[in-house]
């Protein structure tokens, strides 16, 4: 009796397991794809959204750091300086005019005693040169000079701007207010115009002062005037050249001791101050912007 030999059936369940298997981790892979390219574009929208809203204010954040950064610079030398001269006994306070005052004084007096010339047509401390002054007005309405000597301008100055300083010049004396050109930039292209000249006149007889209520605009005025007279950052310091200053008083005081040490002190002051302090106009020349109500009132938004 023979045996009949079977051939069992291939078993093809373990086949379609793996089938299986590898079908669920193709769709899984698929899936995890999918969201990957999700994630990316996600990402990549917003890095956009955050380089267009926050660029701008950094920015700006920046710029108001680093003005407040160079403010304090001059403020702490400006406070060394001053105690370096404090003095412990008190001193009897001696009100002396200005030595300017005095020179326009005695010109009208030379003039009566001997001299049949005609006074020139410009008022005030200014009278004699308003030949020079007005040559150079003319010139810095040229091409600007930007290799020009520190201490001279080296932009050019705009008619409206000369016209603004022919006035001040010639028929305020040096003494008053004119209207803000809108921009503080241009401001202190007026004003570096000014300072030029009166460098010519008195040479380093004088020391500008500059009034601003917040470090941003110190900062401002600082880059402006640096710009146009080709200044270094030692130039802004207490002893020589300009010196910025956030509060009245301190400014005041700083050109009392310029006047008893018989140098000349020219204060300018801000657009956006809404006041010029009654001190300050006793002082031989001064220069007030005065801001528009809406140049102003631009001026308390951004604070």
């Amino acid at each position: 009796m023979s045996d009949d030999v079977q051939t069992p059936a291939p078993d093809s369940a373990p086949a379609k397991w793996q089938e299986l298997a590898l079908r669920e981790l193709q769709q899984q892979r698929e899936a995890l794809e999918a969201e990957i390219k999700e994630l990316s574009g996600r990402r990549d929208q917003l890095q956009q959204e955050i380089n267009s809203s926050f660029a701008g204010q950094s920015d700006s954040i920046a710029r108001r750091v680093k003005g407040f950064q160079d403010y304090l610079v001059g403020a702490l030398q400006d406070l060394a300086v001053a105690a370096e001269q404090m003095e412990l006994v008190l001193q009897p306070l001696v009100v002396q005019p200005s030595p300017l005052d005095q020179a326009a004084a005695a010109q009208p007096a030379s003039n009566a005693a001997g001299s049949t010339t005609p006074p020139p047509a410009a008022a005030g401390l200014f009278s004699a040169d308003e030949a020079l002054i007005r040559e150079r007005l003319q010139s810095f309405q040229g091409q600007p000079d930007f290799y020009a000597d520190p201490w001279k301008l080296r932009r050019s100055l705009e008619a409206s701007g000369a016209s603004l300083l022919d006035d001040w010049f010639l028929n305020q004396g040096g003494r008053g207010a004119q209207p803000s050109t809108g921009s503080r930039n241009r401001n202190a292209l007026i004003t570096a115009a000014a300072i030029s000249i009166l460098g010519d006149l008195y040479g380093e007889r004088f020391q500008t002062l500059v009034l601003a209520s917040t470090p941003e605009r110190l900062g401002e005025w600082r880059r402006g005037l640096q710009d146009c007279l080709g200044l270094a950052r030692e130039d802004f310091g207490p002893q020589s050249g300009i010196v910025l200053f956030e509060r009245p008083d301190a400014l005041i005081e700083r050109a009392d001791r310029l006047e008893e040490r018989g140098e000349l002190p020219f204060i300018v002051v801000d657009a956006a101050e809404a006041a010029v302090e009654v001190p300050i106009l006793q002082f031989p020349i001064w220069l007030a912007f005065a801001g528009s109500p809406t140049e102003l009132a631009l001026e308390d938004d951004l604070l």
